[in-house]
């Protein structure tokens, strides 16, 4: 029993002389408990800081094609302003179209000169397409979105075999001559613009039931309402990408394969076997070629097609 007293006497001792060591030390492991919490603050207030999101101010001289846009009226002035702050914050949509249009405008825009058609109306394509080969679900095709009817009426070729819809070179020509013709129907670009979306036959008879001239005075649907606003903000985006917080390299962009053509008059029974025959596989040649719409080509009337071939070392192939 004595010898219990003294251990319990002992264990005492020590428990209290552990209190006051640590006692004297809580002051010390305190403030070194508190160091990580004050850098989780620091970081946590550089992470909020290092992302904001801010309004944009209205550009100065905002047009389309020259024409210039009304933002001095409040109701045009707050769609522009949907626009350019939609266009803007879709960040992973905005930087794609950056590096498309690097690839496919200097495609597009020797054309639109050759035909007559101001440079601006490239933004068309970018906002009915994103610059792709896209199929909308009323079945308007390519980077142009040209519907079968309408595509033959302006000389493509369109049917399960060929459609050339999906040629870019030929279906840029077709949009020109289309919206030339709008043009000079209604007299100016950007109701030309909206006709693309709309029909000339539906903008005209906006214009006829509301008594106005002007593009800007009418009342439309929301998409047709939107598209030209939709057009010039993608313009200011993509011509000022430093100004909307667009960041990248040169070679961050897309580029175009260099090509070579190889001229076609008679049918081909196996693209397999044709692009084998110039060191590629059939999955190269159709990149290059959407517009053929099957393995084979028919060509009974013996046309002359140009197919693009890609020049030698673009592709490294399994085998």
């Amino acid at each position: 029993m004595i010898m219990m007293k003294k251990i319990f006497a002992g264990v005492a001792i020590v428990a209290v002389a552990g209190l006051v060591i640590n006692s004297a030390k809580a002051p010390q492991e305190q403030e070194e408990e508190q160091v990580p919490v004050k850098d989780e603050k620091v970081q946590t207030e550089k992470l909020v800081n290092d992302y904001n999101v801010y309004a944009i101010p209205m550009p100065d001289g905002l047009n389309f094609a020259g024409e210039e846009v009304p933002v001095q009226n409040p109701d045009i002035k707050e769609r522009m302003d949907r626009e350019l702050l939609v266009n803007t914050y879709w960040q992973s949509n905005a930087l794609l179209l950056f590096k498309r249009a690097h690839k496919y405008f200097p495609i597009i825009e020797p054309i639109l000169a050759e035909e007559g058609v101001p440079d601006d109306l490239k933004y068309l394509a970018v906002i009915e397409s994103g610059l792709t080969q896209a199929v909308s679900p009323a079945r308007a095709t390519g980077f142009w979105q040209i519907m079968k009817e309408t595509g033959k009426e302006y000389g493509l070729e369109v049917n399960s075999n060929v459609d050339e819809r999906y040629h870019i070179e030929k279906s840029t020509r077709a949009a020109c001559q289309y919206l030339k013709k709008s043009k000079e129907r209604f007299g100016n670009w950007t109701a030309a613009a909206a006709a693309y979306n709309a029909g000339n036959y539906g903008v005209s008879r906006r214009f006829e039931e509301q008594n106005v001239d002007d593009y800007y005075d009418l009342l439309l649907g929301e998409e047709t309402g939107r598209y030209v606003f939709r057009i010039i903000a993608l313009k200011e985006i993509l011509n000022n990408p430093k100004k909307y917080g667009f960041n990248y390299r040169t070679e961050d962009l897309y580029t175009a394969v260099p090509t070579y053509k190889v001229e076609v008059d008679t049918a081909v029974t196996d693209f397999v076997k044709f692009a084998e025959r110039f060191g590629i596989n059939y999955k190269i040649l159709k990149i290059h070629n959407p517009w053929l719409r099957e393995p084979k080509l028919n060509n009974s009337s013996r046309k002359k097609y140009y197919i693009d071939i890609p020049k030698q070392g673009a592709y490294s192939l399994g085998r």
